[in-house]
């Protein structure tokens, strides 16, 4: 089975107020760079799965996604996946 790289990439709603993006702004600015507008923070969450296939590897993480790495109601998130080339023995 092959196995896939994943990358998970979880953002507020633009929506929801980012107390965190506002802060470092802030001090973005007081250190003076204040050609910056705009300031959003999220996280990256990288995970390795072995799947049948892309379709199978994707909907695993849109379930393991919804239930524990993202809040649905409040973030949005992306998968991105990138198949891992297996190294065979010679």
């Amino acid at each position: 089975m092959p196995t896939y790289q994943a990358q998970v990439f979880v953002t507020l709603r633009p929506s929801v107020l980012d107390p965190a993006g506002t802060a470092v702004k802030s001090a973005l600015e007081h250190m003076g760079h204040d050609n910056i507008s705009q300031v959003r923070i999220g996280k990256l969450i990288e995970l390795s799965v072995t799947a049948l296939d892309e379709g199978s590897a994707r909907s695993q993480l849109n379930s393991i996604t919804d239930q524990l790495l993202a809040n649905p109601v409040i973030e949005n998130y992306e998968i991105r996946l990138i198949p891992v080339k297996e190294l065979t023995a010679h």
